[in-house]
């Protein structure tokens, strides 16, 4: 800006560099429904390439973080691209849990292969099934009746016989063996085999008394002896008992058991337990025979088995699954209870899946913010891919918060990528306060916020509308219709030469034209359901906007829109509620007035100011004292407010507005009340790009408009910003006929001869600034200010009185 010409005030932008049109006569096509579908989201490699290498490293730790910005379909575009991915890939194996008949409380884990699950459970139900009825129909069957009375009448006729024997062996000693009330008892005979009474008997020759008490003794030892092996006996009889009812055991179900032994012969742990099925079926036939209903199906119960994951017959390839409540239980499943009689129950038959089980051999996609909200949930996660194993625990039980007895299963091995979705915060917040997460998600997808508007990219893009078109089942667009979503792409990006890939939003866009299009019986959308989406989107979402237009329109806000005011300047601000963000005038003010070089901040002071926003004051008052006092202390003090703002302040787009106002204060020069300003200054002066344009000329313009536009009133923006404009159609208008005007700046002189009208003149050779300029005007006030200050410091520094005596 040096030189002795002054500076050159910036001219005005044309109309058709407010807006970027796309043609539709650049479409080649009539309907989208003529156009071939993108399997790949356009602009979006670099991101797909990280989901691609992720995928296929089988290595620890290589999950996946993809993040993007609001609205992106950051899901969406990950779980389409891994479902092509994974049907490639090959089926998980299928998982259950038996009962483990050594260790209840630890069942066994049982791995098939894909689609035999469903098999070896339905296998098991029909054994259970014939268990049920062909094992009773044994036992009550005519030939174990026979071989069961046989069995007894073979125990009788023993005892009958060692009886029969004892008997005999008596009587040929002339010995009786009674059968009397207290038992059995031995009595001599006579020869006429009848008993000797005891009268008679006391009468018999000593030696003969004596021979038969020798006899009776011996027969009484030797029944003696016989009824001790009674036990032994019937012990026998139940062995038989016993063999007999495991042979029609085996007999009903052994036959079963071994076709699924020989079915499943490749599968240890499944022939194992179709072993121990048996085992335990032979070793409890008693609960058959008693008929207890209740009884037999608690048996029968723990030879089932519970499926726990499996694929089905006409799947292909891996699983991508997404848990949208990833709490620690539907992460790693749960072990529930049942009440019975009172009491709380559980069995390896409760043992319920989580995602990763579902997941394993595949994907699992977990929103991020979602996870860290659930409680213990993201420590779960961490354990979990650590150990590379799945343990189907209660929190409590995990954590210790009681000690309810439950089974403990073994842990299924795991073998997924995690895929996390989120946003960029978070991502980075995780990297840099959990040690572990660097270790467990090696990848990071990064989706693009916006695409190139070049030609070959709207072709793609029109590619992208008819993709969400035919996925979402909406009536087809024309090509103008395309042509006017690519151009509110363009706005949604902020950037004439980019286009959102806020995938979401454009959906909602083609959703609701289409249903206007549906409503007026069209057969595809045009361009004029477009707009009224568009209108009908703003108009829902205007409530605040339109109340904050009606406080300036009735000079509650006081916003000026015309005249000149000393040390007062129109700045723009956005203000952003949800996802409609528009701009809002702000009256900034300034003062100065002799002093030490202090610019106070009544933002910062109220603690109503951000730091972006103090960073931007600072940089200014640098500037002022380069340019003004380059070799001296600058003598001033000055104040910066925005008026009638009464909540936070943040960010530097003011910055060149404030400093206008500044400058305005201190050179007692008046401002145009028609010029608002917008654009953050460097140290060097040079005006820089912000946020928000669109908003920020809208919100004023609008302003204007409802005070009167006079062809005066304009908005001066950074240069850099002019690529950023997609403006509506009102201002445009109002622009091609010369009502309001835009302007570009480099230089915050540009932003100060626009506002002042007189030119800020450039440095002398000799380092002084041009008679008659803004420049000499500022530097002529700040050298009376510094008159002002000595002055003022030489009487500070006098003594108050003389105290010598004379």
């Amino acid at each position: 800006m040096a030189g002795k010409g002054g500076v050159t005030p910036p001219q005005p932008l044309p109309p058709e560099a407010l807006y970027r049109i796309c043609d539709p006569a650049e479409l080649q096509f009539d309907t989208t429904a003529e156009l071939e579908l993108v399997e790949r989201p356009p602009g979006q490699q670099r991101a797909l390439d990280a989901i691609s290498l992720a995928a296929s490293v089988r290595r620890p730790g290589f999950n996946l973080f993809v993040m993007g910005p609001p609205g992106a379909d950051t899901l969406e575009i990950t779980r389409r691209f891994l479902s092509g991915v994974a049907r490639s890939e090959a089926l998980p194996w299928d998982w259950c849990y038996l009962h483990n008949f050594e260790e209840p409380d630890r069942p066994r884990l049982l791995k098939l292969p894909p689609g035999q699950g469903q098999q070896w459970r339905g296998d098991l139900e029909r054994l259970i099934d014939d268990m049920r009825t062909s094992i009773p129909a044994t036992f009550e069957s005519e030939e174990y009746q026979n071989r069961l009375q046989e069995l007894q009448h073979q125990h009788n006729r023993r005892h009958r016989q060692a009886f029969e024997r004892m008997q005999h062996e008596a009587e040929r000693n002339s010995i009786a063996l009674l059968n009397t009330p207290t038992g059995f008892a031995f009595a001599p005979m006579n020869e006429g085999g009848e008993v000797i009474p005891p009268d008679a008997f006391q009468q018999l020759p000593e030696d003969e008394r004596k021979r038969f008490q020798q006899i009776i003794e011996s027969l009484q030892n030797q029944l003696q002896e016989l009824f001790q092996q009674f036990p032994q006996w019937q012990k026998e009889a139940q062995q038989a008992v016993r063999q007999l009812n495991e042979e029609m055991t085996l007999l009903a179900i052994g036959r079963p058991i071994e076709e699924l032994r020989e079915r499943y012969g490749e599968l240890p742990i499944g022939v194992a337990h179709l072993d121990a099925v048996r085992d335990d079926l032979v070793g409890n036939f008693e609960v058959f025979r008693s008929g207890e209903r209740e009884q037999i199906e608690l048996l029968l119960h723990r030879y089932q088995a519970n499926l726990l994951v499996h694929s089905e017959a006409d799947e292909s390839g891996a699983p991508v699954i997404y848990e949208d409540m990833p709490t620690h239980q539907r992460l790693v499943g749960r072990i529930e209870y049942l009440v019975h009689h009172g009491a709380l129950i559980t069995d390896f038959t409760q043992i319920r899946p989580g995602a990763l089980h579902r997941a394993n051999g595949g994907y699992l996609l977990v929103d991020v913010r979602k996870l860290l909200t659930q409680a213990f949930a993201w420590e779960t996660l961490k354990r979990t891919l650590f150990a590379a194993e799945i343990r189907p625990e209660s929190l409590e039980k995990t954590y210790g918060f009681w000690t309810t007895a439950s089974p403990e299963p073994e842990p299924v091995p795991l073998n997924v990528k995690v895929i996390l979705i989120g946003d960029r915060l978070l991502y980075y917040l995780l990297a840099a306060h959990d040690p572990d997460f660097a270790d467990l998600f090696k990848v990071e997808a990064d989706l693009e916020d916006d695409l190139p508007a070049n030609a070959e990219a709207r072709q793609l893009y029109a590619r992208m509308v008819a993709t969400i078109v035919a996925r979402e089942a909406l009536h087809p667009l024309d090509r103008a219709a395309v042509a006017r979503v690519i151009e509110h792409a363009g706005r949604m990006a902020a950037d004439s030469e980019r286009l959102s890939a806020r995938g979401r939003e454009l959906a909602d866009l083609m959703a609701e034209a289409s249903h206007y299009a549906e409503r007026d019986a069209a057969a595809c959308v045009g361009v004029h359901h477009i707009e009224k989406t568009l209108q009908a989107q703003e108009y829902r979402a205007s409530r605040v906007r339109e109340r904050s237009r009606d406080m300036v329109r009735r000079g509650i806000q006081m916003i000026a829109t015309e005249g000149d005011q000393v040390g007062s300047i129109n700045g723009l601000s956005v203000l952003q509620l949800g996802d409609y963000a528009f701009g809002q005038p702000t009256r900034i003010t300034a003062t100065a007035r002799p002093g030490r070089g202090q610019l106070v901040d009544i933002e910062r002071e109220a603690k109503l100011g951000g730091r972006v926003h103090s960073k931007g004051v600072m940089i200014l008052a640098r500037f002022l004292g380069s340019r003004y006092a380059p070799d001296s202390e600058l003598s001033l003090s000055a104040s910066l407010a925005f008026e009638q703002s009464y909540g936070r302040i943040d960010g530097d787009s003011a910055s060149v507005a404030e400093l206008c106002a500044l400058i305005s204060a201190i050179s007692r020069v008046p401002l145009r009340q028609g010029i608002a300003v917008t654009g953050s200054v460097n140290q060097h002066g040079e005006v820089q790009a912000v946020g928000g344009v669109n908003e920020k000329v809208e919100g004023f313009f609008e302003v204007c408009r409802t005070a009167g536009l006079d062809g005066t009133q304009a908005v001066a923006l950074p240069a850099a910003n002019v690529p950023h404009l997609m403006l509506h159609r009102d201002v445009r208008d109002a622009v091609a006929a010369g009502r309001f005007q835009l302007y570009p700046l480099k230089h915050v002189d540009d932003a100060l001869a626009l506002s002042t009208g007189m030119d800020p003149g450039a440095r002398l050779e000799d380092g002084a600034w041009p008679e008659e300029s803004l420049n000499r005007a500022v530097a002529d006030r700040l050298a009376a200010f510094a008159v002002v200050h000595q002055r003022r410091s030489r009487s500070e520094e006098e003594p108050a009185g003389d105290d010598r005596a004379g």
